[in-house]
């Protein structure tokens, strides 16, 4: 499955309308948790009987396309199973218990309530909103598929406009030239990741970078009078400057995986908990603004487009382990240099757990017969956030 972005073009009434139809989604999705909360032993199939008692209880959930309200149905659900999920596993700490939204940024069509026009530029919303017709700005990708092949359409609200997404039901797989290269990768802070032939990708920072003209925006916004037409703009500009870090983040992961799986027959990385490293409060932006998670659902995916192997091994004493005669060398994480007393090895602490993540993933991958690659394949063609995770 993969989700194709355009953004939508019209006029001002038109995206006054989608915002109705962004309330009455999320309204919807309320409601259905709140029915779930409730009353004992609701299932998937009740919610969705819900949503047809709530379009005859109110007009405007009415309005909203059948399928439309069946989709915000789903969306309380997958919020729901992820709880039950994460009680069963006995997840440590917080299990996620559902929660109420208080906005709303998108609204989802199945199979009907809307049209696309022959030569895919435009789109026609036929639902009781009668948003109409849009114009699709950038649709090169979509037009390589069929009509057939769109099995859902989400209308997403951003702070730079609207857009449109397309769930597209193909298997999308690439050409790869197997030259027999493994590596293993560590990331960190200092580099972006460091492979285990010593190369090194400098780390970005986006955010730290856009800090200064972020705390300006943020300043403006909080002298701004609540209400007023300037703290609208102010709020704005702000959420513009945020979305931009985000996408230029999202880009350069996007091109990093790419190059690396497209580069190698084998990668290894860390399976981080991101969840447990950013409870480090010093360290915790800093983490976040180098979106390692991101980074290997990315790795993870490209391995299944180029049909190459990605094994995941586990972080434990990477980084104090002698990558060359295995003895435990303690250091804390300001001793960049690693010297090991046994052997005499000598090397930057990154490169010796980069060798020794390669070492690991060696090992595990002893007796598979069959080339595999974990990950998933929901993900944006164009560089953006995984499908699972925009459905909850």
């Amino acid at each position: 499955m993969l989700v194709l972005e355009a953004k939508l073009k019209g006029r001002q009434s038109q995206y006054n309308l989608i915002d109705e139809a962004i309330r009455t989604a999320l309204f919807i999705r309320n409601k259905a948790l709140r029915h779930w909360m409730d009353n004992k032993d609701v299932g998937k199939n009740d919610l969705q009987k819900l949503c047809a008692i709530l379009a005859k209880e109110f007009d405007f959930a009415d309005k909203l396309n059948s399928m439309a309200r069946q989709a915000s149905a789903d969306r309380a659900w997958s919020a729901i199973k992820r709880f039950y999920d994460n009680c069963k596993a006995k997840k440590p700490g917080k299990k996620g218990y559902p929660r109420f939204k208080k906005r709303g940024h998108s609204v989802e069509y199945k199979t009907s309530g809307w049209k696309i026009s022959p030569d895919k530029k435009y789109i026609v919303f036929t639902d009781g909103f009668s948003i109409g017709k849009l114009k699709l700005i950038g649709t090169r990708d979509l037009s390589f598929y069929s009509t057939n092949q769109i099995k859902r359409v989400r209308v997403v609200k951003r702070a730079d406009g609207y857009y449109c997404q397309f769930c597209v039901d193909t298997e999308r797989k690439e050409q790869h030239q197997h030259n027999g290269k493994q590596i293993g990768i560590d990331v960190g802070l200092e580099f972006f990741y460091t492979d285990s032939e010593g190369r090194t990708i400098e780390n970005p920072k986006f955010l730290r970078k856009s800090e200064k003209s972020l705390k300006r925006k943020q300043r403006r916004v909080s002298k701004a009078k609540k209400g007023s037409s300037n703290r609208r703009k102010s709020v704005k500009k702000l959420a513009k400057k945020h979305l931009k870090v985000s996408r230029q983040r999202k880009d350069f992961v996007v091109k990093t995986a790419r190059a690396l799986v497209q580069s190698s027959d084998l990668v290894v990385y860390e399976d981080l908990k991101i969840r447990n490293l950013i409870k480090n409060h010093h360290l915790a932006k800093s983490i976040s603004d180098a979106s390692w998670s991101l980074f290997t659902d990315w790795v993870d995916y490209y391995g299944e487009v180029f049909d190459t192997w990605i094994v995941a091994v586990a972080p434990h004493f990477t980084s104090q382990d002698c990558c060359v005669c295995g003895t435990q060398v303690k250091k804390s994480l300001s001793t960049r240099t690693h010297k090991c007393h046994s052997c005499g090895t000598v090397m930057h602490r990154d490169h010796n757990a980069a060798i020794g993540i390669l070492n690991k993933g060696l090992k595990s991958t002893v007796g598979r017969t069959e080339s595999q690659a974990c990950g998933q394949n929901n993900l944006y063609l164009g560089g953006e956030t995984p499908l699972d995770k925009l459905t909850g």
